[in-house]
């Protein structure tokens, strides 16, 4: 038995054959795979494991530090609750691709040098794209395609930034990078990408709500939040990271607020806390480090959990738009009480955001950065408007539209119930729990003041309450006249009309350069090589001939029969020893000149 197995080994592995079991096999097979990846998790102890020597290159696969551990144990409960969540339809696209993408994201948080962790996340890619593809729609396929163009570009940025840092002398640890010099900023940018900063990012609420209704738990765990792993290890207390951060805070909300699907609603809300992150990056302080750690972790959870409430409602209706959806309460209660779980876990004490995300906001307030601070309070009201309240009425307790449907499967409610008890016991006690896995234990925090219980409560009744006058006063309908443009407009319009130009234009330069190199060009070159030096002797030949007296008739059938033994290189002697008398000549000419 190895000392230290590969967590991703273990996943990647198991997604290979899955589709090599049937019936419940297969279901079987696919639980036990994320059981036995967390029983290898409680027996990786803290170093570097897994070291590989190629080339010139050492690559390490298991470093195990705190940064990585408390990764690997939210990745492997999401992984087991996610293939829970979708075990029961035992599709093996479904089941593959969750596999597949777990084991990519556990092995970017457990590479120790750059080249291990681009491989894998490059496969985050292949993962991603396999859960969109998964819900088999037109829609779904095209986002596919626009999700694997945008991570091309960004694994292309990423290796041409890791190829110059290494060039220029820097190592090939994963560990912190100055933001100096081109190579630093490929990757700085390389990382943002998945990271769906502003302007690089419209990507996530473009593709994200057209995943299967499982696939999207893993896309909104493993992506975004390796992103903020790498960044955390590489880049701390980048001062550019908390104006990218106050963007992100701020303007999906907005977008949020108008927006119908509810898929695209929680989407918004997603970029709105991963925003939170990447302020406590950069904010790069040991409790802001904490926090950043602390709500990636609470943030999957609760994410998790309102995604697989609005993906058991899609699977059960079809729909997800909150115009077609409301009082599904009566059919579904069971995962209309988890939903409010979500909800709550987002802000409210005894529940798993009030104890993560206020670190980020505390460590602000001490560095003096009110401007952060205030963003950070406006979007935690924010957040539990939309994608708490939000979210919540318009699918299960607004106008009944009439929906009728069964609840959701046992399978969808056992994982749900499984990620409700985590997000409550993780909030209720704090310091049993996630607080111990955090990378600075000397940046102790204690959420449970009177001064942060009283504020949270007061922000989400007041966000409760203003909700409640905005539907009173008709003012918040689940649908406004109003259509979201984000950046991806420029390239998802412009891109047709950049390449009709191209086309035309390129295409006929390229149609002019064929026909001058391919049809003259190339076509001399052959003909020379092909007869040229026949021609160049019958030039030589005929002075001497005309010398000779000979008449043009004379002259050209001497030429005729001259050209067709050149080149089948049947030379008369005569004519063979005068050429070989001229270049001795000039051999001798060349020698005499040099010496």
């Amino acid at each position: 038995m190895p000392d230290f197995i590969p967590p991703a080994f273990i996943f990647l592995i198991g997604a290979l054959l899955v589709p090599f079991f049937k019936g419940q096999a297969r279901q079987v097979f696919a639980l036990l795979v994320p059981m036995v990846g967390f029983a290898n998790y409680f027996t990786i102890d803290k170093g570097a494991h897994g070291t590989i020597q190629l080339l010139d290159f050492q690559l390490t696969l298991g470093n195990a530090d705190a940064w990585s551990l408390i990764f690997l144990n939210i990745f492997t409960i999401l992984s087991f609750v996610g293939i829970l969540y979708i075990v029961r339809d035992n599709k093996p696209l479904d089941l593959s691709a969750g596999l597949l993408y777990s084991g990519s994201a556990m092995g970017v948080v457990m590479a120790g040098d750059l080249c291990s962790m681009f491989f894998f996340w490059e496969m985050l890619t292949i993962g991603a794209v396999m859960c969109i593809l998964a819900r088999r729609t037109e829609a779904s396929g095209k986002a596919a395609y626009r999700y694997l163009l945008v991570h091309v570009l960004g694994g292309v940025l990423l290796l041409a930034g890791i190829i110059i840092h290494i060039v220029s002398g820097g190592s090939t640890a994963f560990d912190k990078i100055e933001l100096a010099g081109p190579g630093a900023w490929l990757i700085f940018i390389g990382f943002g990408i998945n990271c769906a900063w502003p302007l690089i990012g419209s990507w996530l609420t473009d593709t994200y709500p057209e995943a299967s209704y499982g696939g999207l738990i893993f896309m909104a765990t493993f992506t975004t939040k390796t992103a903020i792993f790498v960044l955390a290890r590489v880049f701390p207390g980048e001062d550019l990271l908390l104006w990218i951060g106050l963007v992100m805070v701020t303007l999906p909300l907005l977008c949020a607020a108008i927006e119908n699907d509810l898929r695209r609603v929680l989407a918004h809300c997603l970029v709105n806390q991963v925003g939170f992150m990447v302020i406590g990056i950069g904010l790069g302080k040991e409790l802001s480090l904490n926090g950043t750690a602390a709500h990636a972790y609470c943030h999957i959870l609760y994410k998790a959990l309102l995604f697989m409430a609005i993906g058991s409602v899609l699977y059960r209706t079809g729909k997800t738009k909150a115009t077609e959806l409301g009082g599904l309460y009566k059919s579904m209660p069971i995962t209309a009480i988890f939903c409010c779980i979500g909800a709550l876990s987002t802000s409210a004490p005894l529940f798993c955001g009030f104890v993560s995300k206020s670190m980020i906001m505390s460590s602000a307030a001490k560095q003096g950065e009110y401007l952060i601070w205030a963003a950070l309070l406006f979007a935690s009201a924010g957040v539990f408007l939309l994608a708490g309240l939000k979210v919540c009425y318009f699918a299960f307790f607004s106008k009944d539209s009439g929906t009728r449907c069964e609840e959701a499967p046992f399978n969808q409610l056992l994982a749900m119930g499984i990620i409700a008890g985590l997000s409550i016991f993780v909030g209720t006690f704090p310091d049993s729990s996630i607080y111990p896995m955090l990378p600075f234990a000397d940046a102790t925090y204690e959420p449970y003041t009177v001064g942060h219980i009283t504020d949270q409560l007061a922000l989400l009744l007041f966000s409760g309450l203003a909700f409640t006058l905005l539907l009173r006063a008709g003012l918040y309908p689940a649908e406004l006249r109003a259509t979201n443009l984000d950046f991806d407009c420029l390239y998802r319009k412009t891109g047709p009309a950049i390449y009709g130009l191209f086309d035309k234009v390129l295409n006929q330069f390229n149609q002019s350069a064929g026909n001058f190199f391919v049809g003259k060009v190339a076509t001399g070159a052959s003909n020379f090589f092909e007869s040229g030096s026949a021609r160049i002797l019958c030039h030589m030949m005929t002075p001497i001939w005309m010398l000779a007296g000979h008449s043009k008739e004379q002259i050209e059938e001497e030429r005729h029969i001259l050209f067709k033994r050149a080149k089948r290189g049947a030379f008369p002697i005569g004519l063979t020893a005068l050429l070989a008398v001229i270049l001795l000549g000039l051999l001798a000419v060349v020698f005499l000149v040099e010496n």
